[in-house]
Order: C-alpha cells, then structure tokens, then sequence
C-alpha cells in the first residue's frame, strides 16, 4: 500500500548544499517526489542565520514509523547535532507535515504537523506544492489558508544552482 507523506525540509548551515542534498536523498529513495521553490526566511525562536526551506511530497510504501526514522538517520548522515536545543541552527531538518490523510498522535507524530499554520515557511512551500490540497482538519485548501495567513511573511524565494 502506497501513501503520499508531504514533508518540510530547512537548514540554516551550510544551506544550499545540505537541502539539495536532501531532496536528492529523497529522490533517490522515493517514487514520484515533488519539490516546492526553496525560500530564505529568518530564525524562529532563537538567534541564528537564516533558514532556507522547502516542501517535497512522497509516495512510499514505508508505515510513518519507519519512515520517521529513515528521516532521523538521514538528518544524522548530514550532520544533525541532536544535543542541541529545539530552536538551533541545524544542518538538516525534515519534517512529516501529513501523511495522507491521518489525524491525532500517530507513531508518536501530531499530524498534521501544527507549524503548517503558524509559519510561512512551512505553509507558502506547502500552498505552492499543493494548492488544492485539503487541510485534514480544517477543509480549507493549502492556498486559501497562505491568502488568510496573518503571521510573518518575509520569504524570499532562492535558487539552489
């Protein structure tokens, strides 16, 4: 059985190199993966350099477990420190953002991931990979949620080449 598990990627050290090399690890790995723009965007919650960020949705046959963990071990093989506080600078960073279309604590994950609605960053990459797509709780699409977004909205879109 196949699902379609949509993820945030973000680093803020040494950037460019480790989200491409995501998202190359990613494809490598995954069948039918698409990729979102990338976009600059400050630190949240604490001071550091800025953060480039993207979505990618999947489809894999791995349970969220598994793929959680097969997320873990990639973040570690490109340097994530894990002794470091939540809000840090980090090498690579993925996140589960759905994973089709479960609700509630899964596999110790909350799906979907609250920070959808709180930060650009994760919502305009998520709006421009999957417009239409529904949120599960709310039933608003991706899109219509980025036109009422009331946070922060200082991304600007980079390229990786």
């Amino acid at each position: 059985m196949t699902a379609r598990a949509y993820l945030g990627l973000g680093s803020n050290r040494d950037a460019k190199r480790n989200i491409a090399a995501g998202i190359q690890a990613l494809s490598q790995a995954f069948m039918a993966v698409e990729v979102s723009p990338v976009y600059r965007s400050a630190a949240v919650g604490f001071e550091g350099s800025d953060f480039l960020n993207c979505a990618a949705v999947i489809e894999t046959t791995m349970a969220l477990g598994e793929l959680k963990q097969w997320l873990v071990d990639l973040e570690d093989q490109h340097g994530r420190d894990r002794s470091q506080p939540k809000f840090s600078d980090r090498t690579l960073d993925i996140d589960i953002l759905l994973y089709d279309d479960r609700v509630g604590v899964h596999d110790g994950l909350e799906l979907p991931r609250d920070e959808i609605l709180k930060y650009a960053h994760v919502l305009k990459p998520l709006a421009d990979l999957a417009p239409e797509l529904r949120h599960p709780v709310t039933g608003l699409s991706f899109s219509e949620h980025w036109e009422r977004f009331e946070g922060e909205r200082s991304l600007s879109e980079v390229r990786l080449r």
